[in-house]
């Protein structure tokens, strides 16, 4: 059996904060994206998924969906980074299959067009500063 020596990545303060602000930037974007569709634009931010009633995306459903998420990605880089040397490319291309993977909600359950691409864009925007500031820390 190969091994790989495992990444010994010290944890510091600034890593810490890089990584914590890259969550709560993740998080803010999905937030900003919201804040610009549903006040400013006036659309209607729902999702209906099979024969389910709609149910409004809120302010809150996003915070609370954009910290998990985020959180989640934060979780299994730092697990990757505990058993492999490569882990931030294993990390990144994860990632970017869960974003793609995750494009496909807001495509079949938005009710509206305006929906749909405002709900995308929140993915969109969320994967961006998570990775960007991930892959960096």
């Amino acid at each position: 059996m190969v091994t790989s020596p495992v990444a010994n990545i010290p944890v510091t303060a600034n890593v810490i904060r890089s990584r914590a602000l890259g969550v709560l930037g993740a998080t803010l974007a999905a937030v900003a994206v919201w804040a610009v569709a549903v006040p400013v634009l006036g659309f209607h931010l729902a999702i209906r998924f099979g024969n389910a009633d709609a149910q409004n995306v809120g302010i809150g459903l996003v915070v609370v969906a954009s910290l998990i998420g985020s959180s989640a990605g934060l979780g299994l880089l730092v697990a990757l980074e505990k058993v492999s040397s490569r882990a931030t490319t294993i990390w990144t291309a994860v990632s970017l299959t869960a974003l793609v993977i995750s494009l496909s909600f807001p495509l079949v359950a938005g009710t509206t067009i305006s929906a749909k691409a405002s709900l995308a864009l929140m993915h969109v925007a969320v994967a961006t500063i998570l990775i960007a500031t991930l892959r960096r820390s």
